[in-house]
């Protein structure tokens, strides 16, 4: 009989991303039920305060928590639904376990089945609980890029190739994308053109901001590109820039799309810049470096590297929840 399990979706879009590119690998392995949560202002308490209980949930925006029957696994998304799965796991008398991504704090832990963990984010203190991952989880799996490419390929047929997919993040806390970062991440991506010749598929994000995100495009204006820049209204072919690729050139600020960009298999280029990154996400790019999935976009001889593997921590990620017993 199939284990059922629900999956707690709140406004974290990162996290809940990363938890559907678990529950597709999964496949139908698992029953799973998707549980929307929606907060009130109480959210934002400690969990010590919160508990194991229903605690900053409006209940009348959210899916029904309370049920006859409750699921043998519960995917607690954030910090804030860590409660909820606890409040879930009360009422089912400890039969649901808690699967937990990322670190939600002590509160709780020992509660939990299984924490998964970003290897760059591996601290002192350890637990036989935690599961660490290089990146995180993601939908870049074998299946979607296919299907990406199918519907994108046509769409892109007018560029030269190769194709050179170039996604831009931006700002992080603390951290501005400057306009010299903006200027030297455009000169880099016209030096690789110059290299590799082409097109680019370029898309940019709300962090970019305006400022940097024109003075990107003012340096490439003269390269045949297919653009979805921030605040164009149209079909986001993200999936379809990541599947028609023959090369990625990525940001290193979001774990998220470099953990992507590793998970097609193509070669992936990382941006670093200058005074951007934080100490922890300079981490986490060089653990993409470390492991043969990606090298830096500034090297001499950047063009030469070829991936050694795909990264697939969504796959290695459910293969370990399905070993729950």
């Amino acid at each position: 009989m199939k284990k059922t399990m629900w999956a707690l979706f709140d406004d974290r879009t990162g996290s809940v991303g990363q938890a559907k590119g678990i529950i597709l690998a999964m496949g139908d392995k698992v029953n799973v039920v998707e549980k929307n949560i929606v907060y009130t202002c109480w959210a934002a308490l400690p969990n010590f305060i919160r508990g194991r209980s229903l605690l900053g949930v409006n209940r009348s925006k959210s899916s029904l928590l309370d049920e006859e029957n409750y699921p043998d696994l519960i995917l607690s998304t954030s910090r804030r639904t860590m409660p909820i799965a606890r409040y879930v796991r009360k009422k089912s008398n400890g039969k649901t376990k808690i699967i937990q991504l990322m670190y939600p704090g002590k509160t709780g832990l020992k509660e939990t089945e299984l924490v998964i963990l970003s290897e760059h984010d591996r601290k002192k203190n350890s637990s036989d609980k935690f599961f660490y991952i290089t990146g995180c989880p993601h939908r870049a799996s074998k299946e979607v890029l296919l299907e990406a490419e199918k519907k994108w390929m046509p769409e892109f047929s007018y560029l030269p190739k190769p194709w050179t997919t170039v996604i831009i993040g931006g700002a992080i806390k603390g951290k501005p994308f400057s306009l010299e970062n903006a200027q030297a991440l455009a000169q880099e991506i016209l030096d690789f053109k110059q290299k590799c010749g082409g097109s680019i598929l370029i898309t940019t994000s709300r962090r970019t901001g305006m400022p940097a995100q024109d003075e990107i495009m003012s340096h490439l204006k003269e390269i045949p590109a297919y653009t979805f820049l921030w605040g164009e209204k149209k079909e986001n072919p993200y999936m379809g820039f990541l599947a028609c690729a023959d090369n990625i050139i990525v940001t290193g600020d979001t774990v998220s799309m470099c953990s992507e960009a590793c998970g097609t298999g193509k070669p992936v280029f990382v941006f670093r810049g200058n005074n951007w990154l934080t100490k922890k996400h300079l981490r986490f790019v060089q653990s993409l470096f470390d492991g043969g999935y990606a090298t830096a976009l500034e090297d001499d001889n950047a063009l030469s590297f070829k991936p050694s593997k795909r990264l697939e921590c969504s796959k290695q990620t459910a293969e370990k929840i399905l070993e729950i017993r």
